[in-house]
């Protein structure tokens, strides 16, 4: 990667408002598959971000330039039979800044974190086809299934989606 780009783990949601809902907005208008339809407006961005943080989730963003390009969380299990698997989420990249390994340095970061919580099983799930896939596969994601008819499009078709796991030991 030529750019200089920063992963930080955010603790306050308040003073990236903002610049965070203007990310969903962006990825969503750009075809993200990520539980929004477009449009979404910047009230139901900002509901959304407001109620990200919370102790089992942890959400870190990538900087370029102090700016923030791209985030993605990860959600820890709470339930006794899984305080050794996470969740990732949300892996969201600026689509002016795609393509630069932003999503690649935000993933091991999750997953880097999540070893130090002793989350030793990753999951995740994308829709099938988007370029996501090629990089989780790429960072060792196995497939685990595959539902179709699983997420609606904003014109109404439906698309499977496909989940991975990944021993992060």
């Amino acid at each position: 990667m030529d750019i200089d780009v920063k992963i930080e783990q955010l603790f306050l949601i308040e003073e990236h408002l903002n610049e965070l809902s203007e990310l969903l907005i962006k990825v969503v208008e750009e075809g993200a598959s990520i539980g929004f339809l477009p449009p979404i407006g910047k009230v139901d961005a900002e509901k959304y971000w407001e109620t990200v943080l919370s102790p089992e989730v942890i959400l870190f963003v990538a900087k370029l330039n102090n700016q923030i390009v791209g985030s993605v969380q990860l959600q820890l299990s709470t339930k006794q039979n899984g305080s050794h698997r996470a969740e990732i989420a949300k892996l969201m990249t600026h689509p002016n800044y795609r393509r630069n390994g932003i999503g690649r340095l935000l993933m091991q970061r999750a997953e880097e974190i999540a070893k130090q919580k002793d989350r030793s099983l990753l999951v995740l799930d994308t829709r099938e086809g988007d370029p996501s896939n090629k990089l989780y596969t790429s960072l060792g994601y196995i497939q685990a299934g595959r539902i179709p008819n699983y997420a609606k499009s904003e014109n109404g078709e439906l698309a499977a989606t496909i989940f991975y796991y990944k021993n992060n030991n």
